[in-house]
C-alpha cells in the first residue's frame, strides 16, 4: 500500500510544484523543492515504465517510455522555438544533438560498462541494434550535417523543399523501424536468453495496473519537462556564472529531460537485460530525430520561423566519431567493459568540449 501511495503522491506533488513555480516565479527555497521534486519525478517515471514494459512486454515497453519522454521533448522544444523567435534558431539542433551524443556516447557508454563489471560480458540481438544504429547514422547526417554542404541557401540552413524532404525521411525511417520492432521482426528486440526476461520471474500487472501506471507515467514526464523549464534559469545564471557558452543549458536541459530513460537503460543493463538497454537507447535516439524534426520543420515554415540545423565543424566531427565508434562498439553483439570505456570518453569529450570551445 505504501508502495502505491508512493507512486502517484510523488508526481501529484510535482505537478503541484511546478503549477506553484509556474504561478509565482522561483525562489531559492521553491528552486531546492523543485530539485527535489525533478528527482522524485524520474524515479517515479522508471517504476511506472518499468510496471508498463512488464505488462506489455518487450519490446513494446521500451518504445512507451522512449516515445514518451520524446513527444514532451518535441513540445518543449517547440514552445521554446515560438517564444525565442529568431534567437531560437540554433535551439531544434543543439537540442536533438545534444539527445544524440548523450544517448550515443552517455546512455549506451555507462550501460555497457554497468552490465561488464557486474556481469563481466552481455548480449543483444545484432538484427535489430543493427538496423537501428544504421538508421540513425543516416538521419543525424541528413539532418545535423548535410545542411553544412547544400549550396540552395546559407551555411548551416535548408530551404523549404531540403526541410520537407528532411522531415519526410526522417519520419518514415522512424516509423519503419517502430514496424520492425513491433510487427515484423519483433524477435530481433527479445532478450536471446528466455531466462533473463523478468516476465517469467513475477505474474505482469493486472490490465487496471498497466493503464494507472501509464497516465502516472505520462502525469510524471509531464512534471520532469515541467520542472526542467522551471529551473532552466537557474541553470543559465549557473552556466553564466562558470563562464560556459549559452549552448550547455540546451546540454543540461536534455540530460534533465533524459533522466528516466537513462535510469531505467542503466538498471536493465545491471538486471542482466542488456537487450532492453538497447532497445530503449537506440529507440530513443531515432524517436529524437523521428520526431521531433517533422514538428520543427512544420512549426518553421507555416509561422516563417528561422532554423538552422548544420553543426559547427567542431560538432561535426564529435557526432561522426560517435556514429562510427557506435557502430563498431555495438557491431558484434557481445559487449565488455572495454566499449562502455571507450564510449564514455566520448561523452566526457562531448561534454568538456561544451564548456571549452
Amino acid at each position: 500500500m505504501a508502495k502505491k501511495a508512493w507512486a502517484w503522491l510523488v508526481p501529484a506533488a510535482a505537478l503541484v510544484l511546478f503549477a506553484i513555480a509556474a504561478a509565482v516565479g522561483v525562489g531559492p527555497w521553491l528552486e531546492l523543492l523543485c530539485g527535489i521534486g525533478l528527482i522524485g519525478a524520474v524515479l517515479t517515471a522508471v517504476h511506472h515504465a518499468e510496471v508498463v514494459a512488464h505488462r506489455v512486454g518487450e519490446p513494446f515497453g521500451t518504445l512507451v517510455l522512449a516515445l514518451a519522454v520524446t513527444a514532451i521533448e518535441a513540445s518543449l522544444v517547440l514552445s521554446m522555438m515560438l517564444a525565442g523567435g529568431a534567437d531560437a534558431a540554433t535551439l531544434p539542433r543543439d537540442t536533438i544533438y545534444a539527445a544524440v551524443m548523450i544517448i550515443c556516447t552517455g546512455v549506451i557508454g555507462l550501460c555497457v560498462l554497468v552490465g561488464g563489471i557486474a556481469h563481466r560480458e552481455q548480449t543483444f540481438n545484432i538484427q535489430g541494434a543493427g538496423g537501428g544504429v544504421a538508421a540513425l547514422i543516416v538521419m543525424a547526417v541528413l539532418v545535423l550535417e548535410l545542411p553544412d554542404f547544400t549550396v540552395t541557401t546559407g551555411y548551416g540552413t535548408y530551404n523549404n523543399a531540403q526541410l520537407e524532404f528532411v522531415a519526410a525521411v526522417s519520419a518514415v525511417l522512424w516509423a519503419i523501424y517502430v514496424f520492425v520492432q513491433t510487427v515484423r521482426h519483433r524477435d530481433y528486440f527479445l532478450p536471446a536468453d528466455g531466462a533473463s526476461d523478468e516476465s517469467v520471474h513475477a505474474p505482469p500487472p493486472s490490465v487496471a495496473q498497466a493503464w494507472a501506471s501509464f497516465g502516472l507515467l505520462v502525469a510524471s514526464l509531464l512534471a520532469v519537462v515541467g520542472l526542467a523549464k522551471m529551473l532552466s534559469p537557474t541553470v543559465e545564471r549557473g552556466v553564466e556564472t562558470l563562464g560556459a557558452p549559452r549552448a550547455v543549458v540546451g546540454i543540461v536541459i536534455a540530460m534533465l529531460v533524459l533522466l528516466p530513460e537513462t535510469t531505467a537503460a542503466v538498471r536493465a543493463a545491471h538486471a542482466n537485460r542488456l537487450q532492453t538497454s538497447m532497445n530503449l537507447a537506440i529507440g530513443s535516439a531515432l524517436a529524437s530525430i523521428g520526431l521531433t524534426v517533422p514538428v520543427v520543420v512544420l512549426a518553421s515554415i507555416a509561422m516563417r520561423l528561422p532554423l538552422t540545423l548544420g553543426l559547427a565543424p567542431k560538432d561535426l566531427v564529435l557526432l561522426d566519431l560517435t556514429l562510427l565508434v557506435t557502430a563498431i562498439a555495438l557491431g558484434t553483439g557481445r559487449t565488455y567493459i572495454m566499449q562502455g570505456a571507450v564510449l564514455l570518453v566520448l561523452f566526457a569529450s562531448f561534454f568538456f568540449l561544451a564548456f571549452v570551445p
